[in-house]
């Protein structure tokens, strides 16, 4: 669906006379993890059926550009944050916020790109209107890379809940993770994943609208209100 789906849209956009189409891709199309930031030169890696779905629909939107003309902007993000995000970040938010015991405190040497909704809003904005977007590939985050730790730490200050975290060492995780088939979700939480943002800061003159500690605080504002009946 993420292939075909996007390429159906994009081939009527471009028949209704659509000049410039902004997709949505994902940082996974690079990697799921990195020992440096990634780039957006770098051969994409794609491990997952997701993200290879992305990558797939990225070479057909290059496909319909050439074609058609109608400008197309590819942007990477990597995970985004905000009111009732789904995946792991909603459910360490849930966590967090139920003073759940954590056995993520030891996990404090990784780096982890997030980005927040209203950052992801802005630099779309900014992909749809700026001349220089066009027939470009972007990689976008906070201003900020966190541990798993520290952005627990953060998101506890935000929602002004007790953190309760077990230093659990990284090895244990992992082995745990292994031997109960959760090897990707503990490395989602104990990997690095950095992305340069440096491209759109350059070429497209594109800051963060707001930090780290500000898009927590918006997405334990907006998550408590939903959550009032």
């Amino acid at each position: 669906m993420n292939t075909l789906g996007t390429i159906t849209l994009a081939r009527q956009a471009a028949e209704s006379g659509v000049r410039r189409f902004v997709f949505l891709s994902s940082i996974g199309v690079n990697g799921d993890r990195s020992d440096r930031p990634f780039a957006e030169s770098d051969e994409p890696n794609p491990r997952e059926a997701y993200a290879i779905s992305k990558l797939e629909a990225e070479n057909g939107l290059w496909a319909i550009a050439r074609e058609t003309g109608m400008q197309v902007v590819i942007l990477r993000p990597p995970l985004v944050y905000g009111a009732n995000a789904p995946g792991n970040i909603g459910r360490l938010a849930a966590a967090v916020l139920k003073g759940t015991r954590l056995p993520l405190g030891a996990v404090t040497s990784n780096r982890r790109t997030f980005l927040a909704l209203d950052n992801l809003t802005d630099v779309v904005a900014t992909c749809v209107a700026h001349p220089a977007a066009a027939g470009q590939v972007f990689l976008a985050g906070d201003s900020e890379d966190l541990s798993t730790a520290d952005l627990l730490r953060r998101m506890a200050l935000a929602f002004e809940a007790p953190l309760r975290m077990l230093p659990v060492p990284v090895w244990i995780l992992r082995a745990g993770g292994a031997a109960l088939g959760r090897r990707t979700t503990v490395r989602s939480l104990c990997d690095s994943l950095q992305v340069d943002t440096s491209k759109a800061r350059d070429l497209l003159g594109w800051r963060p609208l707001i930090g780290v500690d500000e898009g927590l605080r918006r997405m334990a504002q907006r998550s408590l209100r939903d959550q009032t009946p």
